[in-house]
């Protein structure tokens, strides 16, 4: 008879097993910032947020193409574990990556000193009306026929339910003035010629090497093999016209940018 235990010992395989899930045990328990009270910490996870962070979420957290962590509003959760599992695990569906592979549990909770160092009150940059955003978000400014909030709206361009955790406000107003300056990933523009001479643009819904689908501005879904067309690209420029600087004012285009930091999803 095998006494309890005793079949474990004479597996080591099974006590590295156990061994290894020990320190994820551990870090899930800790639920708040153990270095929350190291002074310095903030400090180093500021250059560390250099290093890591930056091309992303801006040289001063206040956002780029990641969302302004300033604003003390993130897209993961605003406790301390939240923020560590984020940075660690990386946040599925958005373009946040793992970090665990690269930085080291403690490099991580410093990185989140500093993050929560730098987060102040509601960004007060912006002086519009969100209600008058909403309705020229729907109405003049025609957004809708592209762009999904909740149940409402195209799957044609990004969704925007929870865009105002997950841009920041320069970033969403570059996009307004400025399309092309930063393609969302997999909503480039794919051009293809048929072989009659027929010219099809749309964004991009998959692209690969032999076939590309894609979805034009009245909704229509093509799909097509790079052996039966003439040409077939994919470039990095938005089919969003360009034209929101003339068609909207200074002050509307505040109000539609106050609407949409505004919409932060369900919590």
């Amino acid at each position: 008879m095998t006494r309890p235990g005793f079949d474990m010992l004479r597996r080591p395989s099974l006590i590295l097993a156990c061994l290894m899930c020990i320190p994820a045990m551990v870090c899930m328990a800790q639920e708040s910032n153990p270095l929350a009270s190291d002074p310095k910490a903030a400090e180093t996870g500021r250059w560390m947020f250099r290093i890591y962070c930056a091309p992303c979420h801006g040289i001063h957290a206040d956002g780029g193409r990641g969302p302004d962590l300033t604003r003390g509003i993130y897209n993961a959760g605003d406790r301390d574990i939240d923020l560590f599992r984020a940075i660690s695990r990386g946040v599925p569906g958005t373009e946040m990556a793992a970090y665990s592979g690269r930085v080291e549990d403690d490099g991580i909770w410093r990185l989140v000193s500093y993050i929560k160092s730098v987060a102040r009150p509601e960004n007060s940059s912006l002086h519009g009306d969100a209600a008058a955003g909403q309705k020229i978000f729907w109405d003049k400014g025609g957004c809708g026929a592209c762009h999904r909030v909740g149940d409402r709206g195209s799957s044609l361009g990004p969704d925007l339910t929870r865009v105002g955790r997950l841009r920041s406000v320069a970033y969403l107003r570059t996009s307004i003035l400025n399309p092309d300056a930063d393609v969302t990933p997999g909503y480039a523009t794919v051009t293809v010629v048929t072989r009659d001479g027929k010219t099809i643009s749309g964004v991009e819904k998959n692209y690969d090497n032999f076939s590309a689908q894609l979805m034009d501005l009245s909704g229509r879904y093509y799909s097509f093999l790079r052996e039966d067309v003439t040409s077939m690209k994919r470039e990095p420029r938005s089919l969003m016209p360009s034209t929101y600087e003339r068609l909207l004012s200074g002050s509307e285009i505040d109000d539609l940018l106050t609407y949409l930091i505004s919409l932060r999803g369900a919590q």
